[in-house]
Order: C-alpha cells, then structure tokens, then sequence
C-alpha cells in the first residue's frame, strides 16, 4: 500500500508521566505513567527504524548501542544510531552526551560501577526545538522533563553502563568494549533545502527532514519506505489522513498535503536525501 496509518503502542514506565503532549490522551490519575509512545507496522514486519515518542519525569539510564557490524558479529540484524527532536523541555532539562573529557575502558568500566560515571558525562541543556544526533557507540542518558521523538535505526539493543542503583541488569563488558571513549562531536544539520523543507541529518543510517504546512512530493525506490510524523497539525497521504499523535509510512511516489499550522518530520533509510 502507497500509504498505511501505524498502530500506536503506548508503554508504561516508572519514570513516564500522567500529562503527555497534545496529540495524545494523557494517562489516567492513579494509573501507570506512560513513557513510551511507539508506532508499528501491521503483521509481524522488521522495518529498518522505529519511530517513538518519549515522556520523561527523571533520568534514564546510562546506555550505550552497537554499530552494525558489532551487532551482526552477535547474530543481530544491526546497531543502533539514533537522533531526538525535542518538542517541549523544563527549563532545568539535560541529555549526556559522551563523556567530558577523554576517559578510558577501565576508567569507564570503575566508574560505571560506583556511580561516578554521572559526573565523567556531558549534560548538555536542552530546549524546545533542538536536535540532537548519537551514532552508535555514543554513552549517553536522557533527563527528566522532556518530551522528544526518537528516530531510530529499529533495534533494541542496549547495553545500560548505570541505573542510578536500580536492580536492573547492568551490561558493563559489553557496554565498555562498545563505547566511544572520546567527547561526543555533534553533526551539523544541513538546514533548509527549499520552501516548508528543512533536513535536520543526512545519513550515515537514515534522512531525517522537518516540514510546514504545504504540499510534499516525495519518491521512495523500490523497496525503502518513508516514515511521517506530524507533530502539529492534520493532512493527507495517498487518501490517508494523518493527525498529530500518529505516524503514517509511505511508499512510491505520493504528495503529502500538511495542512494549515502543520509541523512533521519525514524519515527514511539511507545516506542521502530524495
């Protein structure tokens, strides 16, 4: 099908939140939080990346993910490279980066284990509007106080380095040997490329460009598949409406007609743009 609305999963977390982002039905009083908002294909498919929404009330865990080939000499299909779109942030919010200075295996692998490891990180303050990318390899943590799209390479692999003396399991020998000792160097975003069209990274993995309201004209190859995220407004696809709150993915040769006040990010594999 040219165009298919995906189902949208919402995951509970313990350090989710009751009030989401609009678009979405914030989760009862005296219910689980929801941290987690992921759109899925129908069936049982394996697309190349996964798009979700985050709701944090705390930190995450320190973590860390394989490239391809670290993950393929493990049996699995890929890494892990994955970017943020900040929609809305406290004014106190943070995500680390890497660490501050260069540090080594055994120097990460000590302090992962004491706790340390917080203040070796790089948090950098985050706003509404930034866009932050982290290939594979990056140590990194999302902060409370956040509400941001996750574009990923669709794997979940994750190595957790800390969890703030939780009873999770902890992955420290395959974390350290995967990790980027060095401090996180941050792309530069190749910017606007014409009218309502701005591209926000251009591979190694995938493309990822934020459009306004207008008319789109986008063809995939055959094969690649797009993914549509409107975060702001309504349109249509192929006779497939979309709003604010869901994904759509889209094949071929279409036109996407984002309508008055619309905000989306459109994402699909590969190194550089259609």
């Amino acid at each position: 099908m040219p165009a298919t609305l995906l189902h949208t999963h919402r995951v509970e977390k313990p350090w989710g939140r009751h009030s989401l982002y609009p678009g979405f039905e914030d989760a009862p009083e005296g219910g689980a939080p929801i941290g987690e908002v992921w759109f899925q294909e129908p069936g049982d498919t394996t697309p190349d990346l996964l798009i979700k929404y985050l709701f944090t009330s705390e930190k995450l865990s320190v973590q860390v993910h394989p490239d391809d080939a670290q993950a393929q000499a493990r049996g699995l299909p890929r890494g892990k490279d994955e970017c943020w779109t900040i929609l809305a942030a406290q004014p106190d919010s943070t995500i680390a980066l890497g660490p501050k200075q260069p540090i080594s295996k055994d120097q990460l692998r000590s302090d992962a284990q004491d706790g340390s490891i917080e203040q070796d990180l790089d948090w950098v303050p985050v706003k509404a509007g930034d866009f932050y990318y982290a290939p594979s390899g990056t140590v990194h943590a999302i902060g409370g106080g956040l509400t941001l799209i996750e574009v990923q390479q669709n794997s979940e692999t994750t190595y957790r380095l800390y969890d703030y003396g939780s009873e999770r399991e902890l992955h420290l020998t395959d974390g350290v040997e995967v990790a980027h000792l060095e401090p996180y160097q941050p792309i530069t975003s190749p910017g606007p490329v014409g009218e309502g069209r701005t591209i926000l990274v251009e591979g190694p993995k995938f493309v990822l460009e934020r459009w306004s309201a207008g008319e789109h004209a986008v063809t995939l190859p055959e094969g690649r598949t797009g993914w549509l995220v409107p975060i702001t407004g309504a349109g249509e696809v192929a006779g497939v409406a979309f709003s604010a709150g869901q994904c759509v993915t889209v094949t071929g040769s279409e036109t996407v007609s984002l309508g008055e006040g619309g905000d989306a990010l459109f994402a699909y594999p590969g190194t550089t743009r259609l």
